[in-house]
């Protein structure tokens, strides 16, 4: 494609394929700088859209791919950043509370520590444990009584016991 070629194609063009872009992504000013970058770039690859078909098309799909890449890079951007990559920072000294908490935690069913878990430590509401679950809402209440009495039976014997070990029931 020579250049007075491509000139009357961008013409012809611009508009419509905006207009289109727009219609997918729903930001005008988006849809604008994304269907010019993408007719820069059908500037550099002309002699290859003069073979091409559809030179339209070309055009149309690279704006809105550009648009997708500017909507994902905001999103990443507004995303807290990956802990991975943070700077490690010196952990916070074990509580014994804590040690004692998560040792009576292991001595539980299954079933109740993992629905004391999700309500108390995770702060998700009762419906909310019961569908991660996929149990009835009567069985995380009924799992979350009976880990509450036999935690609490475990953490008193725990501070209950003089220089002895946790008993097992």
């Amino acid at each position: 494609m020579e250049a007075s070629d491509f000139d009357d194609f961008y013409a012809a063009s611009f508009r419509r394929v905006t207009g289109q872009v727009y219609a997918m992504i729903g930001d005008l000013d988006e849809a604008t700088e994304c269907t010019q970058e993408a007719f820069a770039r059908a500037w550099a690859h002309r002699r290859k859209l003069d073979k091409a078909e559809y030179p339209e098309a070309w055009v149309r799909t690279t704006a809105y791919r550009l648009a997708v890449s500017r909507w994902r890079r905001r999103k990443r951007g507004e995303r807290a950043p990956d802990r991975a990559l943070q700077d490690v920072r010196a952990a916070a000294a074990v509580d014994e509370s804590h040690v004692a908490l998560v040792a009576a935690l292991k001595q539980l069913p299954e079933a109740q520590r993992q629905a004391l878990v999700l309500h108390h430590i995770a702060d998700l509401p009762v419906h909310q444990v019961a569908a991660e679950v996929g149990v009835p809402e009567g069985t995380i209440k009924a799992r979350l009584s009976r880990g509450r009495t036999a935690l609490a039976a475990l953490l008193a014997d725990e501070s209950g016991l003089a220089g002895g070990g946790v008993t097992h029931a």
